[in-house]
């Protein structure tokens, strides 16, 4: 198993699978592409990927832990029980990325792209989604209690049976979304009946 520490790589294409199992901590990749490569059961702690090409990436099985990865592209990338755990994941994407069996404890989601993912039953708590783009993304049976969904793009978001309770949910269009079966909290009930032009009088 390979092992790297405090080490720094900008503009580096890699191409080679040799990186599975390794471990990563304290290191930074800057623009570096990592397109097609097999990067099952790494662990990263404390790195920061910037600017990072995962495209068509398997990473199956990794894991995670107050790493950072901004802005980085998860296209078509092979994301099956990777466990990020405290992560900063602003501006990243995931279109299209198999992410079934994810794990995610914490951390900052803001300004991602999350559309029409398969995110059933997945805990959410703490999790901060602010911008994120959950477009037609399905949740149902999702723990989002005390995360924050502010400004979050929930149009066709699948949510039956999520826990919406104590999380923030300004910003929210809530017309946009169907709530059968979704738990709120008296403060989002009464932003959905204003949505609808009630006036309530408390």
């Amino acid at each position: 198993m390979q092992s790297f520490q405090n080490e720094t790589f900008a503009d580096v294409v890699f191409d080679d699978d040799g990186f599975s199992t390794a471990t990563f901590k304290a290191c930074r990749f800057h623009n570096c592409s990592f397109r097609g490569l097999r990067l099952n059961e790494i662990e990263t702690e404390r790195c920061q990927f910037s600017h990072c090409d995962f495209q068509a990436a398997t990473l199956n099985a990794s894991i995670h832990q107050t790493s950072a990865f901004l802005n980085c592209n998860f296209y078509v990338a092979n994301l099956f029980m990777v466990s990020f755990r405290e992560c900063k994941m602003t501006g990243s994407r995931f279109d299209q990325a198999n992410m079934s069996s994810v794990t995610i404890d914490g951390g900052d989601w803001s300004y991602t792209s999350l559309r029409l993912q398969m995110l059933k039953k997945i805990n959410l708590q703490h999790v901060n989604l602010h911008y994120a783009d959950l477009y037609a993304c399905n949740l149902e049976g999702a723990n989002l209690r005390h995360a924050n969904l502010s400004m979050a793009t929930l149009t066709k978001t699948k949510l039956k049976g999520a826990d919406l309770r104590d999380a923030r949910t300004d910003g929210v269009n809530f017309r946009d979304i169907d709530l059968h079966g979704v738990k709120l909290d008296m403060t989002q009930a009464l932003a959905v009946a204003r949505s609808y032009g009630a006036i309530v009088d408390i």
